[in-house]
């Protein structure tokens, strides 16, 4: 048989749950505008974010066709067209979109022949700290190039050695460009062992290691052990 409650507790129960209804009656009556505003606002703020991200993803996508289309006028000769396509994209907040554009109208430049818009453009493109650094290291490649007749082979090799380390990704096309200033320096042995490196890369693309077994060789350094399962490789003599 269950034991009577007991009044007093009772009468404590009832007095602590009036007293919790008053508090939060008090507390509503002194914040609850305060807490609807800062309901409101977060709600609001959630909303921006969402509807900015919606804005973000569609200007990307409106921007890459944009760019797409650039890119098939400029194949079929229209420079006028992609050019006018481009330029507005070259302000684009879309770190990857500036940089895109910025480097199809480098690329634009050249094949106009104006070699100076063209470096300027790569010299935009590798300065920008807001781009990521494989675009800036692309445009430093392509920089070093264009200008390369221009350019000491000390001030190449001072440009290029970072980008002419194995593993890195412009690897192939700095490191030749390194080598090939190394020679003009009469660098020889040190020439012809990048040369070597470049060969036995598998990540370096195939016509640069190509190149690179040939030169090696005239340069006294046998690569000839990165032909094997080559596509196309001169067999060894």
């Amino acid at each position: 048989m269950a034991n009577p409650t007991d009044p007093a507790e009772s009468f404590v129960r009832e007095v602590d749950e009036n007293l919790r209804r008053d508090q939060m009656r008090d507390l509503a009556k002194s914040y609850g505008k305060w807490l609807v505003a800062a309901l409101v606002l977060f709600l609001a703020a959630v909303g921006g974010y969402l509807y900015w991200q919606d804005r973000q993803e569609k200007q990307a996508i409106a921007d890459s066709e944009t760019i797409s289309a650039a890119l098939d006028k400029l194949a079929s000769g229209n420079a006028k067209g992609a050019q006018a396509d481009l330029v507005p994209l070259s302000d684009s907040s879309n770190d990857v979109t500036r940089a895109t554009a910025l480097l199809g109208r480098a690329s634009l430049a050249l094949r106009q022949n104006d070699r100076k818009a063209a470096s300027d453009l790569f010299k935009q493109v590798a300065a920008d700290d807001g781009l990521p650094q494989a675009y800036r290291d692309l445009a430093t490649v392509r920089l070093t190039l264009t200008e390369y007749d221009q350019l000491k082979p000390d001030e190449v090799i001072a440009r290029l050695s970072p980008l002419a380390q194995p593993g890195k990704p412009f690897f192939g096309s700095a490191g030749e460009l390194v080598a090939m200033a190394m020679l003009a320096k009469g660098d020889r042995a040190g020439a012809g062992q990048l040369f070597a490196k470049l060969a036995a890369d598998p990540q370096v693309p195939q016509t640069i290691r190509l190149r690179a077994v040939q030169i090696a060789g005239s340069l006294g350094v046998d690569a000839t052990a990165s032909l094997p399962g080559m596509p196309g490789a001169i067999p060894a003599q």
